[in-house]
């Protein structure tokens, strides 16, 4: 896994996990793939995703100029309607299920919105503003932290609740 790498830039690595998003998305939709795997892969993902954001990279990009501070909280007021969403999703008892179709579109929706925000925003002024060093040690911090919640199986419905409900 690239995550090992010390100096991967922090845009690359947060991209490439909104496209995993996207992919798991399209396999929770799908009747023939394991929907409840790809549902399990994708609450470990978006969680760690999410607070290794707020916990390494978010705060940093506020003192830098450029980067616009207002983009940034929004950012984390929407990762807390994608984590609710989840949660909805997660407590759904039957995997494809009316009830569980519907709220995984609650989710893609809320999460669909918040990487297409994310992107045209707070990564391409970070791209534009933040030195490649500084990127790249961003990157570092977000996958190590990434890597220690992935670690701590954070995507189970009892830490997703925690995330949640503080």
């Amino acid at each position: 896994m690239a995550g090992s790498k010390e100096n991967q830039d922090v845009v690359a690595a947060i991209l490439k996990d909104h496209r995993r998003m996207e992919d798991l998305f399209r396999r929770m939709r799908s009747v023939e793939a394991d929907r409840a795997a790809a549902l399990k892969e994708f609450s470990a993902l978006l969680i760690a995703h999410g607070e290794a954001e707020e916990a390494e990279v978010y705060g940093a990009l506020k003192r830098f100029k450029n980067v616009d501070d207002e983009e940034v909280d929004h950012g984390t007021e929407e990762h807390e309607e994608g984590n609710k969403a989840l949660l909805a999703l997660l407590e759904v008892d039957e995997v494809g299920s009316d009830e569980w179709d519907e709220r995984l579109e609650e989710l893609v929706e809320a999460v669909t919105h918040h990487l297409d925000e994310e992107e045209r925003t707070i990564l391409n002024d970070t791209r534009e503003n933040v030195p490649d060093e500084r990127r790249a040690e961003l990157g570092g911090a977000f996958l190590k932290e990434r890597a220690r919640q992935l670690a701590s199986d954070c995507g189970r419905v009892e830490n997703v609740r925690k995330v949640v409900h503080g």
